[in-house]
């Protein structure tokens, strides 16, 4: 009661303020921690020098070489194609039975090897009886010169008129025609007889054959009639290799050509498609007139010796056509563990 009624106390009395001490300890307290926390934190996380050391690569060992010179033939390659120099379709040109055969499908065959016999006995009748029209025509020309002897003979003595000379002269030159005549049969018969042993026209492999033995053969000398194709034929030795040059690559090599000359500039080197370097070569020899308008080609060829019998016609190789032009080439040798390596023109 007494401090409730004490008034004038309370009002005399000022009011103190918070004190602000005990604030700063607490702020302090909590960024002293902080320090510490943030302390151990990067104490723990942060990483050994030991640890950093062993994270750095080794440098790698790296192979130093001088630089090579070389000189070098500029060469374009392309794609090219054997053809055989020399091929042949085999067709009867007389007609009948197949009686023979001679070679087997694929073999190596030499010229005038015989390879098909058609039935010659029909033939050999033709021939008989052109023989026997021959024998007939001379016996007509003896007839009308012995004929022609009497009328000039009978005209000296004036028991025969020049009439009768005219006329057996003419029998005797129609006669001997008929002789003539009859030997061209005669040889027409031969030829005919001939061609019912097919022979080789040349060395090469034949292809497999389009008939059998007792097959029926149609054929034609002049070819005015449809003919059985009994087989092909091709050379093996030499060869052409065909291959096109853009026009581009055309005009360069054109170029230097006419610039340089020599026998140099028409080599075409070839490879294989299973080898790696180019070890064999050729000359080239033709060059097509006109450019391909549609795929701005030029068609080119160059014969080259086969010595091995296992290159076929047709069959897909490559080929370098040299550059008359010898530039030097630097290179840089490199390790196989590198992968890199420069070159350049000089």
């Amino acid at each position: 009661m007494d401090q409730i009624s004490d008034h004038s106390n309370i009002e005399r009395e000022p009011l103190k303020p918070p004190a602000p001490r005990r604030r700063t300890w607490r702020t302090a307290a909590i960024a002293a921690m902080a320090a510490l926390v943030a302390l151990f934190a990067y104490l723990g996380f942060a990483p050994r020098k030991g640890d950093q050391a062993a994270a750095l690569p080794s440098p790698l060992p790296v192979t130093v070489s001088q630089p090579l010179q070389r000189e070098v033939d500029a060469r374009v390659g392309f794609l090219g194609q054997f053809s055989a120099i020399d091929r042949v379709e085999l067709r009867a040109q007389v007609g009948g039975i197949l009686t023979e055969l001679h070679f087997k499908d694929g073999q190596i065959v030499h010229k005038g090897d015989l390879l098909f016999v058609i039935d010659p006995r029909p033939y050999e009748i033709r021939l008989a009886q052109a023989q026997a029209a021959l024998v007939t025509a001379t016996a007509r020309v003896a007839l009308a010169s012995n004929q022609l002897t009497r009328a000039q003979s009978l005209k000296r003595n004036e028991f025969a008129t020049q009439e009768t000379v005219d006329q057996r002269t003419n029998d005797q030159d129609a006669s001997r025609a008929a002789v003539e005549d009859a030997k061209a049969r005669v040889r027409d018969a031969e030829l005919d007889l001939e061609y019912c042993r097919v022979r080789a026209p040349f060395t090469g492999r034949i292809g497999a054959r389009q008939v059998s033995i007792g097959s029926l053969i149609a054929g034609s000398r002049a070819a005015t009639s449809p003919t059985t194709l009994l087989t092909t034929l091709v050379s093996l030795d030499p060869l052409y290799l065909d291959f096109d040059m853009s026009e581009s690559d055309f005009l360069t090599f054109s170029r230097e050509r006419a610039r340089v000359g020599g026998p140099l500039a028409n080599k075409v080197a070839i490879s294989l498609s299973d080898e790696n370097r180019f070890a064999r070569e050729g000359t080239l020899d033709f060059i097509d007139n006109a450019l391909d308008r549609s795929s701005g080609t030029i068609h080119a060829r160059a014969p080259c010796l086969t010595r091995i019998c296992s290159w076929r016609p047709a069959s897909s190789r490559g080929c370098g056509l040299r550059s008359p032009r010898r530039r030097r080439f630097i290179s840089c040798r490199t390790p196989p563990s590198c992968s890199t390596s420069r070159s350049g023109w000089s």
